[in-house]
């Protein structure tokens, strides 16, 4: 089979591996579609941490080729969607049920083989149904994912306003999460304008065109129609360091900001300790989910949250590069799907 392999930063090939079989209590999957994620990007320039040699990959949808012994929920042929994020179960976090703060977890595409692959083989548990979706939905399911814990952590209040400062897929995802789960107004803003189109069309109850390197232009544009100058939710969801500065200016008070986009490990902003006491805002963070597959998918499958217009581009396996550098220089680039 076919699996683009690393060996290092930077430094990968599509090789001919030999096909894995299933072990007791695990399923082989055809992959059909995986996603191409920042994160990869990330992990391909060694910005994040990868364990190489190492295929990589985490969002996907396929197939159910074969099932090891004692597999009991599936069947050859069922479409179903793999969770790539593994906690450890045995740190203090994980035995105090919150294993979204593992100490050592596992990432399937960055610390263990993930699916830019003709097939995978994982733990059944790992595994769930993506029955009635298509595989344009389907293949969206851990990104959802990642948003649905985003809102989770949010706990939003209804009636808010919420402002997610980046139109990327993710960003995008999480927004209609924040309308279907609370927020009356939800503000989408982003500098790539057909971005901001399917923004709308997802239904943000308003966009904003914002300019890199013009700060007050910015949160001027931001405040606009707004009661009195901020959000009760505002969102960072591009990793930007420029976006990350404006968050709490943008935040009512007794309000929320959620850092959701990767930045770099050396980024800093700076917050006055005073500000976040006298105005009592909370800040917090979204890595990555661990329990909100199901979630997610209910959410896809009940139609609450859509990803029409999402994909922009398709490339094979073996066009792996093209796609590389669609995603870091093709200003139309929005989610890249590899379909295997």
């Amino acid at each position: 089979m076919k699996a683009i392999r690393y060996t290092a930063p930077e430094q990968y090939r599509i090789s001919d591996v030999d096909r894995p079989e299933p072990m007791a209590g695990e399923v082989l999957v055809a992959v059909q579609q995986a996603g191409l994620c920042g994160t990869d990007l990330h992990i391909h320039h060694g910005h994040y941490a990868a364990a190489f040699p190492v295929t990589l990959g985490h969002e996907m949808v396929g197939f159910v080729a074969e099932l090891g012994d004692g597999v009991t929920r599936f069947a050859v042929g069922d479409q179903v969607t793999i969770n790539p994020n593994i906690a450890c179960g045995i740190c203090s976090y994980c035995q105090a049920g919150r294993p979204t703060q593992c100490r050592n977890p596992i990432g399937l595409g960055s610390l263990r083989d993930g699916f830019f692959a003709d097939y995978a083989c994982v733990s059944e548990s790992l595994v769930f149904s993506a029955t009635g979706l298509t595989l344009d939905t389907a293949v969206f399911t851990e990104p959802t994912a990642c948003a649905m814990h985003g809102l989770e952590t949010l706990q939003v209040r209804p009636g808010s306003s919420a402002l997610v400062m980046g139109s990327g897929p993710t960003g995008l995802l999480l927004a209609q999460l924040l309308a279907t789960g609370g927020a009356a107004s939800v503000t989408v803003a982003s500098d790539k304008a057909f971005q901001l189109e399917v923004a709308a069309d997802l239904g943000a109850t308003r966009t904003a065109a914002m300019r890199r390197g013009e700060t007050d232009t910015n949160l001027a544009a931001l405040r606009e129609h707004t009661d009195d100058g901020g959000y009760d939710v505002v969102v960072e969801a591009t990793g930007a360091l420029e976006v990350a500065q404006l968050c709490v200016p943008l935040v009512r008070n007794g309000g929320s900001v959620l850092f959701y986009g990767v930045t770099r490990p050396e980024d800093q902003i700076s917050i006055a300790p005073h500000e976040l006491f006298r105005r009592e805002l909370t800040l917090r963070g979204s890595y990555a989910e661990m329990t909100s597959f199901g979630a997610a998918i209910a959410a896809l499958q009940a139609g609450r949250v859509a990803t029409t217009g999402l994909i922009s581009h398709r490339f094979s396996l073996d066009a792996y590069a093209n796609a590389l550098a669609t995603l870091e220089h093709d200003p139309r680039a929005h989610k890249i799907v590899l379909a295997v």
